[in-house]
């Protein structure tokens, strides 16, 4: 494990487990922690420009519903909640796969919902894993740099619907205010089920490890 450790703090381009390098071109974003890609590339991706080394993509958007319905990125699914996003971890568990499966997050601007979703996703299957560390279910996870604003902005053709809803739309203030409500009640519950399902393992290698 100590090997391990040490490579991925000597080496900051590889993927999570450390078993390789990045295979798409990361920034630096405005999260250090996380591994940023530009809209440009997530177009290329959109475009099949990187299905000669990848397996499959997958596009989790992180805003509430009413501003996925009035335009998301082609393809991508709406994830928002705790609860999904550790659906999303737990559908693979018992599974081993050598396939280069990547995941790219965001929210309208990457700067709270997506990274914060993110870091929720590899924290539990760091826990998930922890008896087999570097072993992750989802080693490639990115940050969409300026988020969903930025890639309507550079790629409209590739949003459906081709528009853009803002989080502060005035039009959705009581559906925001309805999201923030189950939002924090979600947070609760979803604390308490973590709890009894033991996925919080305070001897995991999570403590040791780079993230």
């Amino acid at each position: 494990m100590k090997t391990a450790v040490d490579k991925m703090q000597n080496e900051v381009d590889l993927i999570g487990d450390g078993s390789q390098v990045h295979s798409l071109p990361t920034i630096q974003g405005r999260h250090k922690d996380l591994k940023s890609v530009t809209p440009h590339t997530v177009s290329q991706l959109l475009a099949g420009e990187y299905d000669d080394v990848i397996s499959t993509y997958r596009i989790i958007d992180c805003r509430y519903p009413y501003e996925y319905e009035g335009g998301h990125i082609e393809g991508a699914e709406n994830l928002h909640t705790h609860a999904l996003i550790t659906d999303l971890v737990t559908s693979l568990q018992g599974r081993d796969s050598t396939q280069r499966n990547i995941l790219v997050f965001h929210c309208e601007f990457s700067s709270e919902r997506g990274p914060k979703l993110l870091r929720l996703l590899r924290n539990l299957d760091r826990k998930l894993n922890s008896d087999r560390y570097p072993f992750l279910f989802y080693p490639e996870v990115y940050l969409l740099d300026g988020g969903y604003k930025a890639f309507y902005e550079q790629h409209q053709s590739q949003c459906n619907p081709r528009s853009y809803v803002p989080m502060l739309h005035q039009d959705y203030s009581k559906r925001l205010r309805h999201f923030r409500v189950k939002s924090k009640s979600w947070t609760a519950g979803e604390k308490q089920s973590m709890r009894s399902r033991r996925l919080i393992i305070d001897s995991s290698p999570l403590k040791m490890s780079p993230w």
